[in-house]
């Protein structure tokens, strides 16, 4: 009796591990990384009969990561287009999150394009910030055309489509462009980013306008790729995979005297790079073969030479490969002290 009342209990406990594993892989996250994501998703089904193909939702990645520290979401995946942030992972642990492990998937370029209409112009990150801080040199920006951010550059109006406020595209364009442009321009930066009065900072060198010239578009960087063939005065601002894919239609902007391409991103020489991550919850990893499976399919494609360099992705050094291929193979969580 007891026998059978055993195999009458274990039955719905075997029934719910099954059905947990043939649920599909949920990622939320990045559109810059969702087309590398989606391709490793579509070798993945084809790899193994019976693995679906994973569900996705680009919300960008700061609304990603909250998506992914909600319990009440069954997220296994985020895609980051920046790192995630000690903060972040504080408020995935206070929602009973411990562990997540984390993988460098690639760099990438944060790239300004144009279209093969537009002007063909060069900037530098001092010209950048003047046109687009919303206070340059501590007072209201009024610029209205290049030319009034430097005599040198056409008098064009000053038009930037990109990503919302939600985007790490943009948090990087912060960090990458606005801010250094902002410690060249401007004598005093540094003594005020010393002063110990961050939100003065922010507001001096890290902020963007909101009066115009900064047109906010959304999370499918698709829909820039069109308008700025409608409008090629305007310049368009998302990850260098979408520059590569549109090389027929698009021309990439210059900063600092550095072209956004493969050659420079890989090497360093182009002052906008950035790596790409992905997050896992750990359990998930340990617990649930299909989510190791779809993470080794990523590590089998990430290499120089490999498909998700056709798609645009810029493969990382070798050892830094190796290490995030560990951390999927012994789920190792992330130590939260190395984050920002």
């Amino acid at each position: 009796m007891l026998g059978r009342l055993g195999l009458i209990v274990l039955a719905p406990l075997a029934l719910a591990s099954c059905n947990s594993e043939s649920a599909e892989i949920r990622v939320t996250g990045s559109s810059t990384i969702y087309p590398f994501s989606k391709a490793v998703g579509e070798a993945f089904v084809r790899a193994k009969p019976g693995h679906k193909e994973p569900i996705f939702d680009t919300v960008g990645t700061s609304v990603g990561i909250l998506r992914f520290c909600d319990k009440d979401r069954a997220i296994d995946i985020v895609d980051a287009s920046r790192r995630m942030r000690r903060a972040e992972f504080a408020k995935c642990q206070a929602a009973g999150i411990r562990d997540i492990t984390e993988m460098a998937i690639g760099l990438d370029g944060i790239a300004l394009a144009e279209s093969n209409n537009g002007p063909k112009i060069a900037l530098t990150r001092q010209d950048i910030y003047r046109a687009l801080a919303a206070n340059p040199l501590g007072k209201p920006n009024t610029t209205k055309t290049w030319k009034n951010a430097n005599p040198a550059l056409p008098a064009i109006p000053i038009k930037v489509l990109g990503p919302p406020t939600t985007s790490g595209t943009r948090d990087m364009f912060v960090d990458l462009i606005l801010q250094p442009g902002c410690l060249a321009a401007m004598p005093d930066a540094k003594a005020l980013q010393a002063a110990g009065d961050p939100a003065q900072f922010d507001k001096v060198c890290r902020q963007l306008r909101a009066d115009g010239p900064y047109v906010a578009k959304g999370e499918d960087d698709s829909v820039i790729v069109t308008a700025l063939e409608q409008d090629p005065t305007a310049l368009g601002l998302f990850g260098y995979s979408y520059l590569e894919q549109n090389a027929g239609r698009l021309n990439g902007v210059p900063i600092d005297g550095v072209q956004p391409d493969y050659a420079n991103i890989a090497s360093g020489k182009y002052p906008a790079m950035r790596t790409l991550y992905l997050y896992v919850k750990t359990s998930r990893l340990k617990g649930r073969p299909a989510v190791k499976a779809y993470l080794d399919q990523y590590a089998a494609m990430w290499a120089p030479g490999g498909p998700l360099v056709k798609h645009g992705l810029i493969a990382l050094p070798d050892k830094v490969r190796a290490r995030s291929a560990e951390a999927i193979a012994f789920a190792t969580p992330l130590d939260p002290a190395a984050l920002p």
